[in-house]
């Protein structure tokens, strides 16, 4: 099993949204970065554990505990044209982007990005070293299991 931060913008699709979809599921589409697509096409299994991370917000911060719940596959949405998210360059034959679905296990406390760059424990998070853009990101098995104790309090 792993784990993953991954980042949503509240104004796309927040934690509460997220709650109010059938199945409590969303195809997580859009990602449009190759690292962060190989991730998801490459490494994310059913059941790995989803930090669900509100980004590009007021206060930005882990909102919720997710998980993944189905294998990669083509994101439709780059095969629309006219949509944000269109690539002339896929086709049907050659997918570039792929998705994979995710789902609600709770929606927890915000843990905000402040808070976690002051916990000398999660230094090594990925999301809080420098540069570090990408949508989604690993995290590794000890920082989940503080993260989820931080969320208990």
């Amino acid at each position: 099993m792993r784990y993953w931060l991954m980042k949503s913008e509240p104004g796309d699709v927040s934690i509460d949204d997220l709650a109010a979809m059938p199945n409590q599921t969303v195809d997580w589409y859009g990602v449009r970065n190759y690292q962060a697509r190989n991730f998801m096409r490459d490494q994310m299994q059913i059941g790995d554990g989803v930090l669900f991370y509100h980004s590009n917000c007021e206060i930005p911060g882990i909102a919720g505990i997710a998980e993944v719940s189905s294998l990669a596959y083509p994101d439709r949405l780059q095969f629309i044209k006219g949509h944000k998210y269109y690539d002339e360059k896929a086709t049907l034959e050659t997918p570039r982007w792929f998705n994979v679905d995710v789902k609600l296990v709770r929606k927890t406390r915000l843990l905000s990005l402040k808070e976690m760059r002051e916990t000398p424990e999660l230094e090594s998070l990925r999301i809080l070293q420098r540069g570090n853009r990408l949508s989604i990101t690993p995290v590794e098995a000890q920082e989940w299991r503080f993260i989820l104790k931080l969320l208990e309090q």
